[in-house]
């Protein structure tokens, strides 16, 4: 596949890796609009795109950028775009438009320093609860934070599939240090790459409906122009899509939405554990964060200071049964941010009053070292 360097070792920013990674998983379709620090997605999905046939459109905006990745994930195109804070807090109409009428597709953002212009080159993690809350209604949300290059690549790819899997929109969350770092990788070949293909429908056509009830909440979608009849509407539908008040279908279409992600929980979890059995002191952490926590980790280890790390990869689904089950008897748990605290009160929603839980915040632009992190952890064992 052109672009993508099966198998070769690189050098490669973060941000290259998720275009690369957005090849690799077949994209078809990319809208987007320049925000600084994700484009370089856009840049390189340009130059790489209309070299394999397939589409790519700078848009005037980010409120049209995900009405056309709808539209194009509607036409049967495995379809992303890419921004940042501003870009992100203007998408989340379309947002809850794609999780109420249940499109596949793919929204990066690389997190930068807000609110408003904020700090446009420089790191931040202050959209994490955004991600989960930012478009009103009940909504399920799917969010993945990789902390290293190779993460960007796969997790990319991870995005694709889930959101046909679940036919709902994800959300990939680097923040600006894993967006623009630099790593050597060594790409796989490409049959070791598994790409969950879009389901089509099987039945004739006067059977089907666009929002079946299955026994896993999720039903083949048929695209425009396929010969299928159905209605897309952002008003609460029935399964053929059409508006409906009545209060079963209402309720039965709300719950589907919900459950059909909080049903497959263990298909979505995703952790990096170390230590945390043997470990009274425990370092919750995400994104870049985790790479500091890992060298605060080998110093306090030759100061003979045994701490844990827990590390969602998946943000959301938040992972309550784990963190209940790990860390509600533990002394300490440090939850590092890079913001003025917003992943912590979930973590204190899990423990009991028995668990310190204390925050490391930092939200002036720059990376929470592994100093900071030592300092921290010495001052609470």
């Amino acid at each position: 596949m052109s672009g993508v360097p099966w198998g070769e070792t690189k050098l490669v920013q973060g941000n290259e890796a998720v275009a690369l990674g957005a090849l690799a998983a077949g994209i078809d379709f990319f809208a987007g609009y320049p925000i600084t620090p994700s484009t370089e997605v856009a840049e390189i999905l340009a130059r790489e795109m209309p070299l394999i046939g397939k589409k790519w459109i700078q848009m005037e905006d980010e409120i049209a950028s995900i009405s056309a990745i709808i539209g194009g994930s509607l036409a049967g195109g495995r379809s992303m775009t890419a921004t940042s804070g501003p870009g992100f807090s203007l998408m989340q109409e379309g947002l809850g438009y794609a999780c109420m009428t249940e499109v596949p597709l793919v929204l990066v953002n690389v997190m930068r320093g807000g609110p408003s212009t904020g700090l446009p080159t420089q790191v931040a993690q202050g959209d994490v609860m955004q991600a989960r809350w930012g478009t009103h209604g009940d909504h399920p949300a799917i969010v993945l934070a990789p902390s290293d290059v190779e993460e960007c690549f796969r997790l990319t790819i991870k995005a694709f599939n889930l959101a046909e899997e679940f036919r709902t929109p994800v959300i990939l969350m680097p923040d600006e240090v894993i967006g623009h770092m630099r790593e050597k990788y060594t790409f796989p070949g490409e049959d070791e790459i598994c790409v969950t293909p879009q389901a089509s429908p099987d039945v004739p056509l006067e059977w089907y409906e666009h929002y079946h009830t299955s026994a896993t909440g999720v039903s083949p979608m048929a695209h425009f122009g396929s010969g299928y009849r159905f209605h897309v509407t952002g008003l609460t539908h029935d399964t053929h899509g059409f508006p409906t008040r009545k209060v079963e279908e209402v309720v039965s279409k709300m719950n589907r939405l919900k459950q059909k992600i909080t049903r497959r929980l263990d298909v979505l979890e995703n952790n990096r554990l170390h230590d945390i059995e043997e470990s009274k002191v425990v370092i919750f952490c995400y994104g870049s964060v985790y790479r500091s926590a890992l060298a605060a980790q080998k110093i306090l280890a030759k100061q003979r200071k045994k701490v844990g790390i827990f590390r969602p990869v998946t943000i959301w689904p938040f992972p309550d049964r784990t963190v209940k089950e790990l860390l509600d008897s533990k002394e300490v748990i440090l939850v590092p941010e890079l913001n003025q605290g917003q992943i912590i009160h979930e973590v204190e929603r899990l423990t009991s009053d028995s668990v310190r839980v204390v925050p490391l915040h930092r939200f002036d632009g720059y990376e929470i070292t592994p100093e900071q992190l030592v300092a921290a952890v010495q001052e609470v064992m």
